[in-house]
């Protein structure tokens, strides 16, 4: 068969099995459409079927088949970014400062500690989890703060199908998230600095700065569908920009999104434009990242330092944003619901350990076990929610 036709058998593939698993097991309450992707990305990878079946992945997922999988995949994930860039709202951030600052710090901090606990763990329990180009304060960090990440696009999925996205619980946690947000990738270019490269990235931020000026002026001039295509020639410039300079290619894609005000783009379209890069291409990122997993240090000690990943993860950001309701004296239950919609991971987190896996800072088998956390973190979330919303509703 040709590349074109084993593409097309990919595609067929990558769309049409967790499309039928979601649909035929009604999975959407505690596993939405994208969890089931992710996992059925794992499933198709080398680790599982790859291994059971190793004549059909040698020929589905040939060497040509996969670049073109990951030219899509590069794409797809970068306009994703580029839209929660775009949906940072940080005018209503700063409005309520003190109580957005306060929750945020907590949440986020607190979860980056027990998760930097959880990777001194690891270390110090087996070789293999640490990359071949990274300091162990890069590996304690880089896991650390994917303990602490909140996905933003799925938090939002989730909030609502909740029935509360437009309530004002949900843009409370939508305030806290943003703020979490820019710190991750703030963290994150911290994580990439390249003392060897240190004047390329910092020509690259001076570039950008005045860049940035010139584009918003020429936006701010352009009707609105003007504005999308130029956002995308924005998004690959900054991509490249970022990239050439090392601090990588979806720093840039959040950058450019960020200098972009979300007033410019009606939100109803903007909301369509990422739901539509989550049902045609992004499908296409998670079979891309299912085939990194890699079980060699062994199956059961993935799951292990999965477990205890997870749990890092989901008590610290419990109890950071528990402390932030004491000090702020939210209403009871609140710290309840808002801690565990914000331990919800998914795409960002996968997103973020996958840049820590291509710039060698941790291996093929931490980002397997952060992988698993980050779908199961995102599991429980509704299931834990949705019966705490109810109460509080009728109570």
């Amino acid at each position: 068969m040709s590349t074109t036709e084993l593409f097309l058998i990919a595609m067929v593939i990558i769309l049409g099995v967790p499309y039928l698993i979601w649909r035929v097991f009604r999975t959407d309450y505690w596993a939405p459409l994208v969890v089931v992707q992710i996992l059925t990305g794992i499933l198709l990878g080398p680790g599982v079927l790859g291994k059971i079946f190793p004549d059909y992945y040698a020929t589905v997922f040939a060497p040509p088949v996969i670049g073109a999988l990951n030219g899509i995949a590069w794409w797809a994930v970068m306009v994703f970014v580029w839209i929660a860039g775009i949906e940072l709202d940080l005018r209503a951030v700063w409005q309520q400062r003190r109580e957005c600052g306060t929750t945020a710090a907590l949440a986020l901090g607190a979860p980056m500690l027990t998760g930097c606990a959880a990777a001194l763990g690891l270390l110090a329990w087996r070789d293999g989890w640490m990359g071949t180009d990274t300091q162990p304060w890069q590996f304690v960090v880089g896991v650390g703060m994917a303990c602490a990440v909140t996905a933003l696009p799925i938090l939002i999925l989730l909030m609502n199908k909740l029935g509360i996205l437009r309530e004002p619980l949900g843009q409370r946690v939508l305030r806290y998230a943003s703020l979490d947000d820019l710190a991750i990738w703030a963290v994150l270019a911290i994580l990439l600095l390249d003392w060897k490269r240190v004047g390329h990235q910092a020509a690259f931020l001076a570039l950008f700065a005045v860049a940035a000026w010139a584009f918003r002026r020429i936006m701010e001039r352009v009707q609105e569908s003007d504005r999308y295509y130029l956002g995308l020639v924005w998004l690959a410039a900054c991509g490249y920009g970022a990239d050439w300079c090392g601090l990588h290619f979806m720093v840039g894609a959040f950058l450019a999104g960020a200098v972009m005000e979300r007033d410019w783009f009606t939100l109803t379209k903007l909301d369509a434009l990422r739901d539509n890069v989550l049902l045609v291409v992004m499908p296409v990122f998670f079979l891309s990242t299912g085939l990194r997993t890699n079980w060699n240090i062994g199956g059961a000690a993935v799951f292990v330092a999965a477990a205890v990943l997870l749990v890092a993860s989901v008590v610290g950001k419990l109890a950071g944003v528990g402390l932030a309701g004491k000090m702020l004296g939210w209403k009871r239950g609140d710290a309840w619901i808002i801690g565990w919609l914000l331990q919800t991971k998914a795409l960002i987190m996968i997103i973020f350990v996958n840049v820590l896996l291509d710039k060698h800072m941790i291996t093929s088998e931490t980002f397997t076990a952060l992988l698993l956390m980050a779908v199961a973190s995102t599991m429980l979330t509704v299931p834990f929610v949705a019966p705490r919303l109810k109460a509080l509703l009728h109570g």
